[in-house]
């Protein structure tokens, strides 16, 4: 070794602190480069800032990040021209882990101000320290040349990542920084430029400081724009930059349904550039339930896993930026802290005001009811995950109903309520228009009372969440306790019914334990059967969806209720008092019930061989009478 060459130790428990890097702090190999870009980023900005006060330091006309991948040679180096280090500087933020000059930097400049009064701090993003270290993920030896802005020595700082670092004396014509990776074998692929173009637009596309890639031939090509649109005025954007950016971050094709572009500025300062798509996107967005909107600080992508929006929410795609949020030190894996929770509820709250006032535009009314088409069964799980939000999500859903032709909101419906409807019911099913032929909707139709008609998945679950709306209850037509008693049927509905006690009596006891009861009802007009939940427990709906989830249902089993003014139930009653055994027919009525509610018989097959012989009867008799 050369007499000027200076062996040092590491300044920590390097050892097991470089395993850390390399093996557990980053969870993806290619943030080395976002790193080391970041790091030659800072640099420039703060030879920048210096030179405001020392022209002997400013910038050359072409002060760029250079990065140059040499197959040959096997290393991939990042170049800057920016504030460069001295020997104590290397030996102090290279040789101690944990330690940054960026730091340091950062903590000195204070609250400096120009003359003006502006903020003229630059924006800096290495606070750790450790970032470098990342380089060791991909290489086996990492050199670092470096000269100071105003100074006349260059050095060379060089480490396998082992315990020790080297120092000697190297030449650098201008002030910067040359970081040299000897890549491993496995990393092969950070020696092809498109690969590192990927890696730079995706995590650096918006550093305001140029980032250039060298390829085999000599050429430069420009890896980044350089530009945070989100940090421009709205009055110098166009809809079209809106609509690429837009196309950018969600990957779509059409066009934003919304653009949330704004500034939140006091105690908190962020900006945010949000859109909520016009299409459904191409994978459903039930497949991955987190929010993906990109969080930057100071510009740059630290993560798109930061749950800046709730899951309700997740359709929403965007940016935010803010450069107050402290990082831990990998930057991907934030830390929770009371400003992430600030961000997080202002950003939210941004979005819900901005569908609100969509949703009472009734001039385009048309217009919201293509986005809840998109995107309302995603909205309507807030009001089962969000106790804190629901009030003010209730109001954004829009349902089919049994008498109004288009959607209506639950404002809407309470609205048009009868002055003795006490609920406000709600019908769910899988389909549309099962629901409108819903024997369970007879006699509500026959009293003039609305219903809801809900038929997206997330309908078994929500109502009872919400529990009640402007202090009206949510009632599925389904729950034994839905009492239409108050409400005066019309037409024959409203004629006395038979006693049919004999009848009851019967099909309770051939149903046992399949039914909790039987009972005549006033709710049916043209359906012989209907089922009903008991009192207590979830409505039927929801008991067969935990039936086919394999989970079962512990409570009480269901009612069935029979129309006394039906021809076939009149029949059943003769029969009954006449003394018959109504057991096989007692378990078709049950049957035809439950398909009646879109539910399968409990035996199809023999199911199937009721109504056959049933039909069989029918055909018959006009050949006997022939």
């Amino acid at each position: 070794m050369s007499e000027t060459v200076e062996r040092h130790e590491f300044g920590a428990e390097v050892g097991r602190l470089l395993d850390l890097v390399v093996h557990a702090l980053y969870s993806d190999r290619e943030i080395f480069l976002r790193e080391l870009v970041a790091n030659a980023a800072d640099a420039t900005d703060r030879r920048r800032f210096e030179a405001l006060t020392n022209e002997a330091l400013a910038l050359p006309s072409d002060a760029r990040v250079l990065i140059a991948p040499d197959k040959a040679a096997r290393t991939l180096t990042i170049s800057d021209s920016g504030i460069g280090m001295s020997k104590e500087d290397l030996a102090q933020n290279l040789g101690t882990i944990a330690r940054s000059g960026t730091r340091a930097f950062s903590q000195a400049l204070g609250e400096a101000k120009g003359s003006e009064g502006e903020d003229l701090r630059p924006s800096l993003i290495g606070q750790f320290g450790v970032g470098f270290y990342s380089a060791f993920m991909v290489a086996d030896r990492v050199t670092v040349t470096s000269r100071r802005a105003g100074g006349e020595e260059a050095w060379t700082w060089a480490s396998d990542g082992k315990g020790s670092y080297t120092l000697e004396p190297a030449s650098r014509e201008q002030a910067g920084t040359d970081i040299v990776l000897h890549l491993k074998e496995d990393a092969d692929e950070y020696l092809e430029s498109y690969r590192l173009d990927h890696v730079v637009r995706k995590w650096a596309d918006n550093i305001a400081v140029p980032i250039a890639i060298r390829d085999a031939e000599g050429k430069e090509e420009a890896a980044n724009r350089g530009t945070a649109l989100w940090r421009k005025p709205k009055s110098e954007i166009t809809e079209e930059q809106y609509k690429e950016f837009y196309r950018t971050v969600s990957h779509g094709f059409d066009e934003p349904w919304a653009t949330l572009h704004w500034r939140a500025e006091g105690a908190l300062e962020f900006t945010g550039l949000l859109f909520v798509p016009s299409m459904k996107p191409f994978m459903p967005v039930e497949d991955d339930r987190r929010s993906k909107v990109r969080l930057h600080v100071r510009r740059m992508f630290i993560t798109d896993e930061a749950e800046l929006l709730p899951n309700w929410l997740r359709f929403v795609h965007g940016v935010v930026d803010t450069d107050d949020l402290p990082l831990n030190v990998s930057r991907e894996m934030l830390q929770s802290t009371p400003t992430l929770q600030k961000i997080r509820r202002a950003v939210t709250t941004r979005v819900i005001n901005e569908l609100s006032n969509r949703s009472k535009n009734t001039e385009k009314a048309d217009d919201y009811q293509k986005f809840f088409e998109n995107f309302g069964s995603v909205l309507k799980e807030g009001i089962y995950e969000d106790f804190e939000r629901r009030a003010e999500i209730a109001p954004l859903l829009r349902f089919r109903s049994s008498t109004e032709g288009g959607w209506t909101s639950l404002p809407d419906y309470v609205s048009r309520m009868k002055p003795e409807q006490e609920a406000i019911y709600y019908l769910v099913a899988d389909d549309v228009e099962a629901l409108k032929n819903s024997a369970q909707l007879e006699g509500f139709r026959a009293r003039g009372v609305e219903v809801l008609l809900l038929s997206d998945h997330v309908d078994a679950f929500w109502p009872e969440q919400l529990g009640k709306f402007e202090d009206k209850p949510l009632r599925s037509v389904t729950q034994g306790s839905a009492d239409l008693a108050k409400l005066k049927p019309e037409g024959e509905a409203a004629e006395d019914a038979p006693a049919l006690d004999r009848l009851v009596a019967a099909l309770k006891l051939a149903l046992e334990p399949d039914v909790s009861d039987v009972r005549v009802t006033d709710r049916l007009v043209d359906s012989a059967v209907v089922l009903a939940a008991s009192g207590m427990g979830p409505d039927l709906q929801m008991q067969r969806l935990l039936r086919r989830a394999g989970r079962g249902f512990g409570g009480s089993a269901p009612i069935l209720e029979i129309n006394p003014r039906h021809a076939l139930i009149r029949s059943l009653n003769d029969r009954a008092e006449a003394g018959e055994d109504l057991k096989a027919e007692a378990g078709t009525l049950l049957d035809l019930a439950r398909v009646q509610d879109g539910d399968t018989p409990r035996d199809p097959v023999a199911f199937a061989r009721a109504v056959a012989a049933a039909l069989a009867g029918t055909v018959a008799k006009p050949a006997e009478s022939a």
